[in-house]
Parts: C-alpha cells; structure tokens; sequence
C-alpha cells in the first residue's frame, strides 16, 4: 500500500485497526512514534546495485489506554511527515514489536489494515546460480513420470 492509498483509506473509515498475520490485532490503544522515509542502497548477490525508498511507520503499545488514534490524527501526522520531510508516495513499511522489531508490508480490507508478512528472495536469480524450481517427488508419481534427464526434477 502507498502512501497516498492510506490518505484515501482514512477518509472513509472510522476507527484505525492493525492486524497482524496471525490475525490478532494491535492493542487499540497503540501510538505511531514515528513516520519517515527510509533508503536502502545495496548490491544483489548478482553485483547490481539497487536503491529501494519505503514510508516507514512505527506503532507501538503505549499503554495508553485514555487515548485511541483517529483517522484524522493519523492522516495529520502523515500530512506532517509529507510537509517537513519531502516524503514522497512511496509503499509503506510497518515496524511493530513482538519479540523483535518485525517489518511488515501493509494492506486494507475494507475494514481494516492488515500487517502483511514480508519475506526475503534472491533478486539475482539468473546471475547467482539458483537453480530454477524443480518438480516434487510426489508430482512426478502422480504424473506417470520418472527423473529422466532434462526432466527437471533432479
């Protein structure tokens, strides 16, 4: 999700809810401690260069509980980052803590934001050797075929 698809998304709802993968939800309570835009300029494993930029937002469990964040408040707050910052519409990150600070993707229901897990991928596949997927064993029973050579599965 965009930056600019949140702002759309908290004009017509009424409440701010976060869902986790496992679908439990971030206390109601919680607090965005900061929005920011983070660069991250690195190098594949295949020797190219690559710069990815993502709005970072940070929710935390405040134990608060006299205070719920609006989708007023929180559309403020990114009105701010964009203004003071030059953030640009780029996706959104979330950081939230369970054991350790987790980074997820975001997504929206219709009801609520859902705290998408992300996931890590070679991005250099055809430069670093990665084989390409091969058949499972159990297909290739069910499909009548054996491992022959350029069959893929071995």
């Amino acid at each position: 999700m965009k930056l600019s698809e949140i702002k759309e998304v908290l004009k017509t709802v009424e409440t701010v809810s976060f869902q986790l993968p496992d679908g439990t939800f971030v206390p109601e309570h919680f607090h965005v401690t900061e929005i920011g835009e983070i660069s991250k300029n690195f190098i594949d494993c295949g020797g190219t260069v690559r710069k990815e930029t993502v709005v970072n937002f940070q929710l935390w469990d405040a134990n608060d509980y006299e205070h719920r964040l609006k989708p007023q408040k929180l559309n403020n707050i990114i009105e701010l980052s964009e203004k003071i910052l030059n953030i640009k519409d780029n996706e959104i990150e979330v950081e939230y803590q369970s054991d350790t600070i987790g980074k997820y993707d975001l997504d929206f229901d219709g009801k609520n934001f859902k705290l998408v897990s992300k996931k890590t991928a070679c991005l250099a596949k055809d430069n670093c050797g990665v084989p390409k997927e091969k058949k499972n064993l159990n297909e290739l029973q069910t499909t009548g075929g054996c491992c022959t050579p350029n069959s893929g599965c071995c």
